[in-house]
């Protein structure tokens, strides 16, 4: 399986305004941390904040904040949202299938059990986990603890 990387920086997101928080994180900070292009993320952000995990707050001392707690954001959630439907073969989608197998081959079968018990894992898994080590991923961005609590935002 792999996600895309609009997901992974939707992700990111999340990640750092949970690490950030109460703080608001700005687009420009998060594309400097994770090296991302600002004006994917300034869609991502959108996206997220259409859908109710950001708050974002426009001008100079604008910025985004989790809309809801860390720990009630679940990451299989997010995913579903940023990938759509996991189809990995053809045969997935019954509107679009071509192959000759569907209904018969026994791999279609198990790769839609192995697309249900990776979702379930991301299913068990909140934002609140992905941003517990909040020191960690301070020093890995390059920011300090002391930082987020004084930032001018």
């Amino acid at each position: 399986m792999r996600l895309t990387s609009y997901t992974n920086y939707a992700l990111r997101v999340l990640q750092m305004a949970a690490i950030r928080a109460p703080h608001l994180v700005r687009i420009d900070e998060v594309a400097r941390a994770h090296r991302i292009n600002r004006a994917h993320l300034t869609k991502i952000v959108h996206q997220l904040g259409q859908a109710g995990y950001l708050d974002t707050l426009r001008g100079p001392r604008g910025g985004v904040r989790l809309a809801r707690a860390a720990d009630q954001i679940i990451v299989g959630d997010v995913v579903r949202l940023t990938e759509g439907p996991l189809d990995l073969v053809e045969c997935f989608n019954a509107e679009t299938n071509a192959c000759r197998l569907r209904g018969a081959c026994h791999l279609s079968t198990k790769l839609r059990e192995a697309t249900a018990a990776f979702m379930a894992v991301l299913d068990d898994l909140t934002v609140a986990q992905i941003a517990a080590n909040r020191a960690d991923l301070l020093v890995r961005l390059g920011l300090v603890a002391d930082d987020a609590d004084a930032s001018t935002l």
